[in-house]
């Protein structure tokens, strides 16, 4: 199964977020042990880097890319991407961008804690409990 990983599910496992951690972990690990191949959109790795950075360090960001991209796939937007993700009508452009990615590759789901953001992504989001609820 294809998942897209959205930003806040990383953000919740390296800064240690509570009470997000533990689900967002789960999801991570069900990546790691292959039940499922993990997705980051490109733009995303950016972000990840510079909110890493300003809270626990340069050397800590490095470790979390490398690592990132170490065990997940990255999926980059491209010019049609962009174009996609203007006409899906989402409020958040970076979101709309993720949500154009993850159709790109077809990917089952976007996992999120922002499925609100999501609602007119051609792929559905789940958040991570809802997600473990199901698989």
């Amino acid at each position: 199964m294809k998942l897209m990983i959205d930003l806040n599910i990383f953000i919740d496992v390296f800064q240690e977020r509570v009470p997000y951690y533990y689900d967002s972990s789960l999801v991570l690990t069900k990546i790691l042990n292959k039940e499922s191949t993990g997705f980051i959109a490109g733009h995303s790795i950016t972000t990840l880097y510079y909110l890493i950075s300003r809270f626990s360090g340069k050397r800590k960001a490095v470790e979390v890319v490398d690592w990132v991209l170490a065990h997940f796939e990255v999926e980059s937007a491209d010019k049609e991407d962009f174009i996609c993700a203007r006409t899906l009508g989402m409020k958040d452009f970076e979101d709309a961008v993720t949500a154009a990615c993850a159709s790109n590759i077809k990917c089952e789901y976007i996992i999120t804690r922002n499925g609100p953001d999501f609602k007119q992504s051609p792929v559905p989001a789940l958040t991570p409990k809802e997600f473990l609820e199901l698989f």
